[in-house]
């Protein structure tokens, strides 16, 4: 199959800046990271095919071949690196990644506290126990919540660290044994040879997860789990100016581990609630206002809804349908940033169905009128 234009593929035009590129790879791969789109192999591949795109166009000399001679410019040679896998495309963009691969903050620290996603992730789980799973929580939120942001406490059952053995599962301190496979270390150490000498792999034991001890005497409470179901209180700060079906990561606050094992996250995913009056455009937001023909000609003030309550707005005379009229800063805070959108009002002329027989002959009398002034 052809490959697709590397342009193309990020959204962008072929004289787009450095920093163009580098915005749209990061919208990209937000929306198709592996963290929000697990075991999405369609979200995966477009993932990658990013990635490869924005690793030839963020390069000047491998940008400058591909815009000569297309993709058969980059076969061959030390042009083009590819990717296998995810974890690959982690570690060859520390610069957009960050984190444990030596790169500064990453693009990724608002949507995944700081860790660089997937690749990050397992990394950060290892160590004794077996990690807990993560939990998704869709959160629906109104165009008010939203603007302004809010607070939300949400009760939910998960798995929680056993009390009574401070989640490592066993009866007491005494109620260990050292791994017979790894002896007390933890670790499992592989040796092999090749023409290039001798290698050694280290490896977390399986056996004991790592710990170098197994339970000989379980816990009663949890039956040696180091946890146990239950209902938790969870506490969600979310920020001005998110949008659905974009979503947050409590690090952490997920089922707990077995046996010590570390905590899986949450995912916060943001529900958007349909307003009665508003429409959401950006950070910007639309709202309808009918007019009757002589409020229109003539002008009016006229009362309209705002997120925050009703304010006062002048109707010139003469104000044509479909005109927007601006409310400055009425509309939705910049996620992140300080300002807010605007809330536009759209005129909408309102043509009544009857009229009345005094009605007729008034709008008769005023269709003869060439020109109508209003002083």
């Amino acid at each position: 199959m052809a490959k697709r234009d590397y342009y193309e593929i990020l959204g962008i035009s072929k004289n787009a800046s450095d920093d163009e590129i580098k915005k749209a790879y990061r919208k990209l791969a937000m929306q198709y990271h592996p963290d929000k789109n697990p075991d999405d192999k369609s979200a995966e591949d477009k993932f990658k095919e990013g990635a490869e795109a924005y690793e030839v166009l963020k390069d000047p000399q491998k940008r400058a071949k591909y815009d000569k001679f297309g993709h058969s410019g980059l076969k061959g040679g030390q042009d083009f690196h590819g990717f296998n896998d995810v974890n690959d495309i982690f570690s060859n963009f520390s610069d957009i990644f960050g984190g444990a691969f030596g790169g500064g903050g990453s693009i990724f620290d608002d949507f995944f506290g700081g860790q660089g996603g997937g690749a990050q992730r397992s990394r950060r789980r290892s160590g004794t126990g077996t990690p807990g799973s993560d939990l998704k929580v869709v959160l629906k939120l109104t165009l008010e919540e939203i603007a302004a942001g809010t607070v939300k406490k949400l009760k939910i059952k998960k798995n929680v660290k056993c009390s009574t053995c401070n989640g490592s599962g066993a009866k007491d301190s005494n109620s260990y044994t050292t791994c017979s496979v790894c002896n007390g270390s933890g670790e499992v150490r592989q040796v092999s040879r090749s023409l290039f000498g001798q290698f050694v792999n280290i490896a977390p034991c399986n056996n004991c997860s790592g710990s170098g001890k197994i339970i000989s005497d379980r816990c009663k409470t949890c039956k040696g789990e180091g946890r146990k179901e239950d209902e938790a209180t969870i506490r969600i700060n979310v920020p001005a100016g998110v949008t659905g079906n974009s979503y947050m990561t409590l690090r952490g606050e997920g089922n707990a581990g077995k046996q010590g094992g570390q905590a899986g996250d949450i995912i916060v995913v943001f529900e958007e609630l349909a307003h009665e009056y508003f429409i959401r455009e950006g950070d910007d937001l639309v709202y309808d206002l009918d007019l009757s023909i002589p409020e229109a000609i003539l002008g009016t003030e006229i009362e309209v809804p705002t997120l925050t309550g009703r304010a006062k707005l002048k109707i010139e005379p003469g104000t044509q349908s479909g005109k927007l009229l601006k409310m400055r800063d009425k509309g939705i805070q910049h996620l992140n940033q300080h300002g807010a959108g605007d809330q536009l009002v759209r005129i909408n002329l309102k043509i009544p169905k009857f009229v009345n027989a005094k009605e007729r002959e008034l709008l008769k009398e005023l269709a003869t009128q060439p020109n109508i002034k209003v002083s």
